[in-house]
């Protein structure tokens, strides 16, 4: 999604390396997701429930830099 749009930003962490990190977010298992502070869940997600997450903290579907909406299936409408 990060890829896709300007609005969404991600990073990428080695807990181990951060462990005041893992403990802010309490992590305990990987891939730990958090979305602005609001949302958050560990283990793999389905990519539409993982869209659809953040879809719900952005307020609506995420616009591509080609104006599309994504429909969280891996198709652009």
């Amino acid at each position: 999604m990060a890829i896709e749009s300007d609005k969404v930003t991600a990073d990428v962490v080695e807990v181990s390396e951060f462990p005041h990190i893992a403990q802010r977010y309490r992590i305990y298992a990987v891939p730990k997701i958090v979305i602005d502070e609001t949302l958050e869940f560990e283990g793999a997600r389905p990519e539409a429930a993982f869209v659809a997450a953040v879809e719900s903290v952005a307020g609506g579907p995420a616009e591509t830099e080609e104006g599309a909406s994504s429909s969280g299936d891996g198709r652009r409408t």
